[in-house]
């Protein structure tokens, strides 16, 4: 009896030496299970590294009493970080781990890990650790991936904030002007018309354009009309004479001025002019006769329509026709607005002389936040400038300031599509990807469409951000990168145009991507040359690792 429990002790501890010995087999013969990673270059995605891993057991390799720990992990210079621990189990361990048959099988795994700075150039690694009772057993490392690409965070994550337009026109565009008036169904230019004050207006003006070293004189006109009664024909006749006897009238009008000859032209009835005229009276019935005009386009009919209102006519015949028997001596001005140096000039000596339009402008001529923001604010007081507002909001945000910029955003009057791009923008800054997004879709302009575009690519939706910027202009350099992050590269390489540094580094991926070392030379080559920043980059960067 004795006997027998000394050999089943014996067999017991021979079992379990079996056991123990085959558990550590586990690590001895790890070359022989299959691990595949897609992808095998590792690719940031909306700040994260994602990789689907599939591992192979063979028969006979995990035991059915252990238990195998893997901890996938990213190494790259300066650190590493580690995923979640991935469990599993032989079949005879009675806990909540992703069993494995003794008779192999296959796992798929989907790990992601935080992107951190410096992965540009890394490695995966697998470490794996088999538990049996008491005993550990170390598992070699197995590296299964290179890692990471970076390609998406080309994109400008700020999104893009165009400030309103301050109007500053560097050549005012001007005229003068001076009229003589006829009698009903007279061509006859009057004394009085000449020497009246209209004209010894247009005089004086030309006269001051003269000497005026910012005014140029570019052109001079002599227009002639007819008022619109008395049939088409008979005034097209009366408004060609009227223009004849006006262009003899600017000669004497002209004497003792080096003023070249006008450009005389006929208008015949003046609808346009009677239209304005009709607007700005005090005639009771003027949206009545404005309405006629809008429905009738035949000169014709207007006038049968117009008459018909007998009462109506009455007061044209003494208010505005009388008005439109004229020639119209006009005097076309390019003045020459403020420089550069003269707005810096005046920006510290002399503020108060800027209008709106310039105020606007000057602020985006100084260098410093300061500067900027006392010229909008001022455009603000004197002004009550609601671009001042917006484009105050947008300097700050430009500045790294969120805080006042959303001060000066809700500040301003006019809700607009603008407003609502700024306030996508501002949430893109915080991370809010969704409001950001939100804010975007509804202000709807070309810009924010865009900035749609940057949204889906920071989430990592690059077909979406394909749709959403389809239709845009400008921004070659988002176009080019969402088509090809959307792995479209004929569709990237023919929506850049620019030549800067930005567009020629996505080209070098494109050709890179294509095996096309030449052009992977060439276009590194025009980066170094134009951004040393974005070519340190193309030195770290996985998608130019073979050509290096």
């Amino acid at each position: 009896m004795k006997r027998s429990i000394h050999f089943l002790a014996a067999a017991a501890l021979i079992v379990a030496a079996a056991s123990c010995s085959s558990v550590g087999k586990m690590a001895e013969l790890a070359d022989n299970v299959n691990v595949k990673c897609t992808p095998a270059v590792l690719e940031a995605v909306a700040g994260t590294v994602p990789a689907d891993v599939t591992v192979t057991y063979p028969k006979n390799y995990f035991h059915p009493k252990a238990i195998l720990e893997v901890v996938p992990v990213i190494v790259y210079e300066g650190g590493e970080v580690a995923a979640t621990p991935l469990m599993y189990q032989g079949e005879k361990v009675k806990d909540n781990y992703k069993p494995v048959a003794k008779s192999g099988g296959i796992v798929n795994e989907k790990i992601v890990f935080p992107f951190k700075p410096g992965m540009e150039q890394s490695h995966m690694e697998l470490r794996g650790t088999v538990r049996y009772k008491a005993k550990t057993y170390t598992l070699p490392v197995k590296k299964v991936a290179d890692g990471v690409n970076t390609t998406y965070m080309l994109v400008d994550a700020d999104g893009s904030l165009p400030l309103k337009a301050d109007g500053y026109q560097a050549i005012i565009k001007q005229t003068e002007e001076g009229q003589i008036l006829y009698n009903v169904n007279s061509a006859e230019v009057r004394s009085g018309q000449i020497n009246g004050q209209s004209i010894k207006n247009f005089q004086k003006a030309l006269d001051e354009i003269g000497s005026n070293a910012r005014k140029t004189l570019v052109g001079t006109e002599v227009v002639a009309y007819a008022s619109p009664e008395g049939g088409e024909k008979l005034n097209q006749k009366l408004s060609d004479n009227r223009s004849k006897s006006a262009d003899k009238a600017w000669d004497k009008v002209m004497k003792n001025r080096d003023i070249a000859d006008p450009e005389v032209k006929s208008v015949g009835q003046d609808w346009e002019g009677f239209q304005e005229l009709v607007q700005n009276s005090d005639i009771e019935d003027k949206d009545l006769i404005i309405r006629v005009l809008s429905m009738y386009s035949d000169p014709a009919v207007r006038e049968s329509e117009i008459r018909n209102m007998s009462s109506v006519f009455t007061d044209l015949k003494k208010s505005v026709l009388p008005e439109l028997r004229r020639a119209r001596f006009i005097a076309n001005v390019e003045y020459k607005n403020y420089t550069t140096d003269e707005l810096l000039a005046l920006v510290d000596d002399n503020v108060d002389v800027l209008d709106e339009p310039a105020l606007l402008h000057s602020a985006t001529l100084v260098k410093d936040l300061k500067s900027k923001v006392k010229l909008y604010q001022k455009a603000i007081d004197k002004y009550n400038s609601d671009a001042a507002r917006f484009n105050l909001g947008a300097t700050y945000l430009d500045n790294g300031d969120i805080e006042n910029a959303k001060k000066a955003f809700s500040n301003v009057k006019r809700k607009d599509a603008d407003l609502e791009n700024a306030l996508g923008v501002i949430a893109l800054r915080e991370g809010d990807l969704e409001t950001a997004y939100s804010h975007f879709k509804k202000s709807g302009t070309n810009t924010a469409k865009r900035n749609m575009g940057v949204v889906d690519i920071l989430s990592g939706d690059y077909a979406k951000a394909v749709k959403d910027i389809k239709d845009t202009k400008g921004c070659c350099k988002l176009i080019g990168l969402a088509n090809l992050l959307n792995g479209d590269l004929e569709a990237s390489a023919k929506s850049m145009h620019c030549n800067d540094a930005d567009c020629n580094y996505i080209r070098a991926i494109i050709a890179a991507r294509q095996g096309n070392a030449t052009d992977v030379k060439k276009y590194l080559d025009l980066v170094a040359k134009d951004d040393p920043e974005l070519a340190a980059r193309a030195e770290k960067d996985v998608e130019f690792a073979e050509f290096r």
